[in-house]
């Protein structure tokens, strides 16, 4: 029996693919997408304001919702926060990355790999718990301004509207410092990944033809290594923009979108608006992804 299996596969290759890709598939089907397609079937329905049940009528009432004044500002500030911290860590990666392919030895590369990957051996959430005293009043950064007899700086930055609070720990300049800081290595690895396929030849030959360094590094280099920064971006942009640890644990009351799909499902247990407060940053990242995949970054991921 086994010889007669084992023969018939290998006559039909379709069929050996197909016994192949079937567990994933199944996998991605079952956890993945079905999901996905109960929490869109939800979106559309409703929570009953008398009994607290869901009515499973189709409404775009959900929708509707998100349209106000309150639920847009808590988009366009998720939004922004995403697109800020994407920007940080793309200025931050990038020269990080180009010096250890350029210049470093193998020995620094794989320091520089260890650097990178340690925070993320430790858990996230005494990571974020950890910016949180270094960040706090009576913190390490607090005290390094005082020393340098710069508090009123201090004071002056955390005393500016949308960004300051009482502390850095209670702002969302402090949410951004942490952003930045989790979401790096994310950044890092893909632009390093990047960097290393642009051929040596290609920037020689930039040089024999008489580009100077910062033309070469211009036209040749950044071109090549975009794809890098577009697929880092991916990561850094969709994890800051369903994250809701850092800011409940740094930020002051303004509410971003994770937040608010936990307070509606959790405290208002109203689980039909909460499906359409996922749904837009689901949709938000499929349009990302399709810009992403025609400049050919997801081949750099």
């Amino acid at each position: 029996m086994l010889t007669s299996l084992s023969t018939t596969i290998y006559r039909r290759p379709w069929l050996a693919l197909l016994l192949l890709l079937a567990p994933p598939l199944a996998y991605m089907l079952v956890f993945y997408i079905a999901p996905l397609g109960v929490l869109l079937l939800n979106s559309f329905w409703r929570l009953d304001d008398f009994t607290g049940q869901v009515v499973h009528e189709f409404t775009l009432q959900n929708y509707l919702a998100l349209l106000q004044p309150a639920n847009v500002e808590i988009f366009l500030r998720t939004a922004l926060m995403a697109a800020v911290v994407t920007i940080a860590c793309a200025v931050i990666a990038f020269p990080l990355a180009y010096y250890v392919v350029r210049y470093a030895s193998p020995r620094w590369k794989g320091i520089f790999y260890l650097a990178v990957l340690l925070p993320l051996w430790s858990s996230y959430l005494i990571r974020v718990y950890a910016w949180k005293l270094i960040l706090a009043k009576e913190g390490i950064i607090t005290w390094f301004f005082e020393q340098l007899g710069l508090s009123g700086v201090l004071d002056a930055v955390l005393s500016l509207p949308g960004i300051g609070g009482p502390s850095l720990s209670f702002s969302s300049l402090g949410v951004f410092f942490v952003f930045v800081y989790v979401w790096l290595p994310y950044m890092i690895l893909p632009v390093q990944a990047a960097l290393e396929r642009v051929p040596r030849s290609l920037l020689e030959a930039s040089g024999d033809l008489g580009a100077r360094p910062n033309a070469t590094f211009r036209y040749v280099t950044l071109p090549l290594a975009m794809p890098g920064v577009i697929a880092g971006s991916i990561f850094t942009f969709s994890l800051t923009l369903g994250d809701f640890i850092v800011p409940t644990v740094l930020g002051n009351s303004s509410f971003f979108i994770g937040q608010a799909v936990l307070s509606f499902q959790g405290s208002s247990g109203n689980i039909p608006l909460a499906a359409a407060f996922t749904i837009v940053p689901v949709v938000v990242m499929i349009v990302y992804l399709l810009i992403a995949k025609r400049t050919g970054a997801l081949e750099a991921l």
